[in-house]
């Protein structure tokens, strides 16, 4: 029986490592540098390991959640055999024919020839990113494995917000007060912008971007169903008991988000941010057969209030400013993208390996770009480059049927939290995909496996088994 009572110590003890988990990633610079990645993939792996001996003892089981997302992760299996087959040494002829330009680069290697070869030029970055695929794939399956309770879903999700809330806090914090230090180190980059414990103020966007689709989900979970009429005394007692109550915490929470979020000054970052919150809105209402005012007075004043005071006392208008005049000729980032169109044509199909980005891409910046690019600041770009379009359709498969389940539980849960972790899903699958068209968070861990975590609320919202009874128009139902 899935719930909180077939659990025992031991499962329970891996929940909390893998809450504990989510929490560390985002502080050591997002996990993005080669010290930092290793402890999440051994944390992720040990998690992993234990919870497949737990499931030998009959300590655990499968949840339904798992079972619903069976397909997407059999395309992620796909997936891993495919940066599997990247670094598979193969005949040189097969290279010549998967991958001519590679076959050209072995070429002009003395002795290359001679031996099997493979399709990435860059065998050691591709089987790095091989095992950070893995443990993201696995941290998605924990999250579908473990999240298998109502109470567990809270948890799951005031972890994602309060780690927000840190880095908001952290980030506004350095910032006003001219502290400028990231994860005990002085910031050298970025100095007057909201970074966190990043290193980069745009990744600290995508990071709120995520937790904030967390926490609004959250509270729109928490939001009374029914409709009163309350007069004098009893309006003034709802009033006071609502600014005591969690439900205003949280709000003060987003409310904090926010302001950090403006403070990056990251344009895609609001961007993604209000528009993302719109889409997802705009999908809640249309398909919410039960939609409460306080829903819609909620989304609207997030839009109002953040916006236009927030927006006003740290300075989203000068967010806007500069959408306005800098444009992506000023940053060459139309030329950058050109030139990795050249490389795309050059490896369509495989792809130059998965993490070779950094090395194949000095081959083809011309003169018109300055500065070194270790990332395409685009994802999809990125993606395709080192996987091709094969590695690209299948992660785009993936995004799609999350995002698509996501819609469908929100139309077909009535559950208010398993609604409110569609919304979450719906919001920041949008946002990430939006912000992913200029920068690339999906190359930090710390970003990459909170993506996750949000592929899998979709289907947790689908598959997660509640039984509350719940009051639609005076007649109760079981959930």
């Amino acid at each position: 029986m899935e719930g909180e009572n077939s659990s025992n110590r031991f499962e329970k003890a891996i929940f909390i490592g893998f809450l504990a988990l989510i929490a560390w990633v985002p502080l050591p610079f997002g996990s993005k540098f080669y010290w930092s990645w290793p402890v999440f993939e051994f944390g992720v792996y040990v998690l992993s390991i234990a919870w497949l001996l737990a499931l030998i003892f009959n300590k655990a089981d499968i949840t339904e959640a798992f079972l619903k997302a069976r397909p997407v992760i059999f395309i992620f299996i796909l997936w891993l055999l495919w940066v599997l087959f990247q670094v598979t040494p193969l005949p040189a002829t097969w290279i010549k024919t998967l991958s001519p330009q590679a076959a050209a680069l072995y070429a002009n290697v003395p002795g290359a020839h001679q031996g099997p070869l493979t399709i990435s030029v860059d065998v050691f970055s591709t089987k790095q990113a091989l095992l950070k695929s893995l443990a993201y794939v696995l941290i998605f399956c924990l999250a579908l494995l473990l999240v298998r309770s109502r109470r567990r879903a809270r948890l799951f999700a005031y972890v994602l917000i309060m780690s927000g809330l840190f880095q908001a806090v952290y980030g506004s914090l350095m910032t006003l007060s001219g502290m400028e230090y990231s994860f005990f180190v002085e910031k050298i980059y970025n100095v007057g912008h909201a970074t966190g414990t990043f290193t980069n103020r745009n990744h600290l966007a995508g990071y709120l971007e995520m937790c904030l689709a967390v926490g609004i989900g959250i509270m729109i979970a928490s939001l009374d169903s029914g409709h009163h009429n309350y007069q004098g005394r009893l309006l003034l007692r709802k009033l006071l008991q609502l600014l005591l109550s969690p439900k205003a915490r949280l709000r003060l929470f987003l409310v904090i988000m926010v302001i950090a979020l403006v403070l990056t000054h990251s344009r895609m970052g609001n961007s993604a941010f209000f528009t993302s919150m719109l889409v997802a809105g705009g999908i809640g209402l249309l398909l919410s057969r039960h939609a409460t005012r306080s829903t819609v007075i909620l989304l609207v004043s997030l839009v109002v209030i953040d916006i236009f005071i927030v927006g006003t006392w740290f300075g989203i208008e000068k967010v806007a400013e500069r959408l306005e005049q800098t444009s992506f000729v000023g940053e060459n980032r139309d030329e950058v993208y050109q030139h990795i169109m050249d490389q795309l044509q050059d490896y369509y199909w495989t792809g130059s390996g998965l993490g070779s980005f950094y090395e194949v891409f000095p081959k083809y910046r011309k003169q018109d770009v300055a500065g070194y690019y270790n990332h395409a600041h685009n994802d999809y770009l990125e993606f395709a480059t080192e996987t091709g379009v094969v590695g690209l359709a299948l992660l785009g498969l993936v995004v799609t049927a999350s995002f698509l389940v996501a819609v469908i539980a929100q139309y077909r849960r009535r559950d208010p939290l398993m609604r409110g972790f569609s919304f979450a899903a719906i919001m920041g699958i949008c946002a990430i995909m939006i912000h992913s068209t200029v920068d690339f968070n999906l190359q930090i861990p710390a970003n990459a496996i909170t993506f996750m975590l949000l592929l899998a609320m979709g289907w947790i919202a689908l598959g997660l088994k509640t039984r509350r009874k719940v009051v639609f128009n005076d007649e109760e139902e079981v959930v």
